[in-house]
C-alpha cells in the first residue's frame, strides 16, 4: 500500500456535497440509492444542513494536496443507557474515490474517527457494511474491527 501523506481531514462544507454524493453513488449499491443530477436534488443540501447542526454528528472529508475531496465518512456519537451509560461511535458512509483507493486514505479516515470517538468519551466504535462488500469487510478487520453483530434493516 502506498501511503498518502498529503491528505487533510476536515469537516465537510456545503460545497463538498456533490463530491460526497458522487462517492456514495460510485458502486452498484449506492448507484441504486443516490440521484446524481445537475443540479443535485435539494434533499442532499437539506440533509447536510441537518448534519451540520447536530453536535453528535460529524461529516468529514479527506482532501488531497490539490484541494480535491477524495474521501468521506460520518461519525455519529450515540448516547445511551447500555454499557453503564457509555456513548458509542457509529461510522457511516465511509468512502474513498475509486481512483484513490489503496493509498491509505480510508485507513486515515477511520483512524481519525476512532480517535475522535475516544476523545468524545465513546466506549466503542461500530459500523455496518453490506454483506456483499467483502473487500470492505477485510479492510475493517485489518484495522481491528471484529464481526460482532447481525445487521438488520427495514427500508422505506
Amino acid at each position: 500500500m502506498t501511503e498518502t501523506s498529503s491528505i487533510v481531514i476536515r469537516h465537510a462544507r456545503r460545497e463538498d456535497v456533490a463530491a460526497i454524493v458522487g462517492m456514495l453513488a460510485d458502486d452498484p449499491l449506492g448507484n441504486a440509492r443516490e440521484r446524481i443530477e445537475d443540479p443535485l436534488p435539494q434533499s442532499y443540501f437539506d440533509a447536510f444542513a441537518r448534519v451540520e447542526r447536530d453536535p453528535n454528528l460529524q461529516l468529514v472529508v479527506a482532501v488531497d494536496g490539490e484541494g480535491t475531496v477524495v474521501g468521506c465518512l460520518q461519525l455519529a456519537v450515540l448516547p445511551g443507557i447500555s454499557s453503564q451509560g457509555g456513548s458509542r461511535g457509529l461510522l457511516e458512509d465511509v468512502r474513498v474515490a475509486k481512483h484513490c483507493r489503496s493509498r491509505g486514505i480510508g485507513e486515515q479516515l477511520v483512524q481519525w474517527a476512532v480517535a475522535e470517538a475516544q476523545a468524545r468519551g465513546c466506549m466503542l466504535v461500530e459500523l455496518l457494511t453490506h454483506h456483499t462488500r467483502v473487500d470492505a469487510q477485510r479492510f475493517y478487520e485489518r484495522l481491528g474491527f471484529a464481526r460482532s453483530h447481525v445487521g438488520m434493516t427495514i427500508r422505506f
